[in-house]
């Protein structure tokens, strides 16, 4: 028996947390049906001053799904949702579900020809999108979308105060778009397909292997890939959550900054509506000043954001002056989080409170977190939830386990794993296979395993650099990076060197820290340089260096590596010999 097959992490549980949970045969309709009925006069989300109760969502969430069923949407047909966080996303979502169909979130950022390709490759038969992006892409793309047969257009200003309305349309500070008819499309206002319950519609039964969401997740190379995860794939990992986090039914109210076209901010949304809890919802996450506002008001028990946004919030004065005193844990993923950022928001938040956690869409998307009342390890993602399984092989063979403390690709197995990629079984493959009894999701991951069974994420096999036959963790570099005061932000990639085919080179680029701009960079760079020959071997000290205003990120706040790699080498970058 391997130390994997030993399953360390389970004595670093907490007390309540069982080591395993029972398979569940309900699906996603039965969980959010349990929510909107639990208080249905209870507040479901707050939006831009306008509250809606969960008997309101029930009612029109129901309309939403007779709706589609009168439009020939049927089991396993695909609806787009092309929104930001909006009460019509959630809206779309539970209606989407509740008529048996499954939900695609197609992100408001993509271009038409971005649309127009996962439309098709998912054959959408309807899309819930806004008025603005109506006109402006969806119009460029009507002749080719043949599948979509139904969309619905929708205002930001749809569902916000009468006073709000009036004030934006006035002022023009609400996007919005001109809606005309599409030759061949049945084109109706999202509000007017909500506005009745369409009775003798009957709507569809659901089953646990049925598809739930096909969530596309982009990639270094190549076309975006539809993760297809089934109501039984979200179940298991949101009783896996909410267990995890002592989630009691009717808490709240919750808060976060990702969108809902991202695998983690449509879970939140879904465990939100499962579990009775009040959202705030925050259509533009970069607006700290309206999150705070948010906040001030509504008091979150529990929050999620990436780093970056965390440190948008503190960078806020406004931020420092909540109270913190009812939020129970702030979640943060997707990226690290350095240990004096931790240190930051919890002198703000209050100790103890922040807790990391690793995820990825095709997991549901959650895999592990630190305990929320045990040992938290800073830097750590923490441990498998429970009835998950991880271990760590080698990058190179995939099939060998690394020894107790080394590096090595993440491989899962778990009941959240998803069913595969959508209409693509060659990637499903790559990524789903057998080894042993069971079937794993190589992550592309590359991580250690501590003795307590804590994991910590070293780097992206894809971010993993070659130099001179070495391998150079791109991750380590960052944090090495990080830990000066001159750095505000920084990303590690790699540049071919033109002298060793087989080899690259080590490039940072650097955003300065507010204290650090306008100084001389020259003197800088020689600071930071010393700085990494202190703490790292020489073939892992970068051998260029680029200061930019602006490291670019995703839509959630990751720095975008893939922008920074199509970018080459630039007229900024300084050659350091080092």
């Amino acid at each position: 028996m391997s130390i994997y097959d030993e399953r360390p992490w389970l004595k670093s549980y907490d007390p309540l947390v069982r080591h395993e949970l029972k398979p569940s045969e309900e699906t996603y309709v039965d969980l959010l049906m349990k929510g909107l009925n639990f208080r249905p006069e209870s507040s479901a989300f707050h939006f831009l001053g306008r509250t809606f109760t969960f008997r309101e969502l029930d009612r029109l969430s129901l309309a939403f799904a007779s709706f589609l069923r009168s439009q020939g949407c049927s089991p396993g047909d695909v609806v787009g949702i092309n929104l930001p966080n909006t009460p019509q996303y959630l809206i779309a979502l539970a209606g989407t579900f509740r008529a048996g169909c499954a939900a695609s979130e197609v992100s408001p950022l993509l271009t038409p020809k971005e649309m127009a390709y996962q439309l098709n490759d998912l054959k959408a038969k309807a899309l819930v999108t806004l008025d603005a992006i109506y006109e402006n892409r969806v119009q460029k793309i009507k002749n080719d979308i043949p599948s979509v047969g139904c969309i619905l257009p929708t205002g930001i200003a749809d569902f916000l105060p009468p006073y709000k309305r009036i004030l934006g349309k006035l002022l023009k500070k609400i996007p919005s778009g001109k809606v005309e008819p599409i030759t061949g499309k049945h084109v109706v206002p999202f509000k007017e397909a909500v506005s009745k319950h369409l009775s003798d519609v009957p709507l569809a039964s659901v089953k646990p292997d049925d598809t739930c969401v096909i969530q596309y997740t982009g990639g270094t190379t190549g076309m975006p890939k539809g993760a297809v995860l089934t109501h039984r794939n979200m179940v298991a990992n949101l009783y896996q959550v909410a267990e995890w986090l002592d989630l009691m039914m009717g808490g709240g109210p919750v808060c976060s900054g990702f969108p809902f076209f991202h695998q983690a901010g449509l879970y939140f949304g879904m465990i939100a509506m499962a579990w009775a809890y009040t959202q705030c919802l925050i259509p533009d996450p970069r607006n700290t000043k309206h999150m705070c506002k948010e906040i001030s008001a509504h008091r979150p028990s529990m929050m999620l954001h990436v780093p970056s946004l965390y440190q948008m919030l503190m960078d806020d004065p406004g931020f420092s002056r909540l109270d913190f005193s009812s939020c129970n844990v702030c979640l943060s993923g997707a990226s690290p989080f350095s240990k004096e950022a931790v240190a930051s928001l919890e002198a703000i938040v209050g100790k103890g409170k922040v807790v990391e956690l690793y995820g990825m869409t095709e997991a549901s998307p959650v895999i592990a977190m630190n305990p929320l009342k045990g040992t938290k390890k800073i830097g750590s993602v923490g441990l498998p939830v429970q009835g998950t399984l991880i271990k760590l092989v080698d990058v190179e063979t995939g099939t060998r386990e690394v020894p107790l403390g080394e590096e090595g690709e993440v491989i899962i197995s778990g009941p959240q794993i998803m069913k595969g990629y959508h209409g693509k079984p060659e990637e499903s493959a790559n990524s789903l296979r057998k080894l042993g009894d069971r079937t794993w999701l190589y992550t592309g991951d590359v991580a250690r395993m501590d003795e307590n069974g804590y994991f910590f994420l070293v780097d992206r096999t894809k971010d993993m650099l070659i130099v001179s036959g070495f391998k150079v963790f791109s991750r380590e570099v960052e944090e090495v990076l990080c830990e000066h005061r001159a750095v505000e932000l920084c990303a590690i990639i790699g540049i071919p060197n033109p002298e060793r085919p087989d080899s690259q080179i080590v490039k940072a680029v650097i955003q300065l820290s507010r204290d650090a701009q306008g100084k001389d960079h020259a003197k800088i760079e020689k600071e930071i340089l010393d700085h990494c020959r202190e703490n790292l071997t020489p073939y892992k000290v970068p051998k260029l260096i680029e200061f930019t205003d602006a490291i670019p990120l995703t839509a959630v706040g990751k720095v975008d590596k893939k922008v920074l790699r199509s970018a080459g080498a630039q007229d900024q970058i300084k050659k350091t010999g080092g």
